[in-house]
């Protein structure tokens, strides 16, 4: 089955879970907005599909890490308009322009902490969703589907 007709099934958890999950996204380092950035980039996958015992809801993240600059904006607005510093260490206008424009010397201008937390967070929503598929009787249903 194509992966929109199997997703397409649990669209109604999903709303629910992002409702219990807003608590954890709250307690994290992400905000709402950017939570938001990192799911547009999260596909959900489910290995091993045909066997009862180690069938399991997975966070793709293999594209997060091509939102991560958008979260570095993201951030970076926030804390200008909490009339913070707009980036975490002071840098000069020019090194600014000079990064904006993928000149900067940086390590690529990806937070690899972040990056990991995010993915982690991403697997968290994961096992929720599919803890509250199984507690609903739709797990074996959205397995069977995955399969066709």
């Amino acid at each position: 089955m194509a992966r929109q007709q199997w997703t397409d099934m649990i669209v109604g958890d999903r709303m629910a879970v992002d409702r219990e999950f807003a608590q954890q996204v709250t307690d994290s380092q992400f905000s709402r907005q950017e939570w938001g950035l990192i799911m547009t980039a999260v596909e959900f996958d489910i290995k091993h599909p045909t066997d009862d015992e180690q069938a399991r809801l997975i966070a793709d993240t293999s594209k997060v890490r091509q939102v991560m600059p958008e979260m570095e904006n993201i951030q970076s607005q926030m804390n200008t308009m909490a009339g913070k510093s707009a980036t975490k260490e002071s840098k000069g206008i020019f090194s600014s322009i000079k990064d904006a424009l993928g000149m900067g010397g940086g390590g690529g201008g990806i937070d690899e902490e972040r990056l990991a937390a995010a993915e982690r967070l991403a697997q968290e929503y994961a096992d929720k969703l599919q803890t509250r598929l199984e507690s609903n009787g739709k797990w074996e249903r959205v397995r069977t589907a995955v399969q066709e």
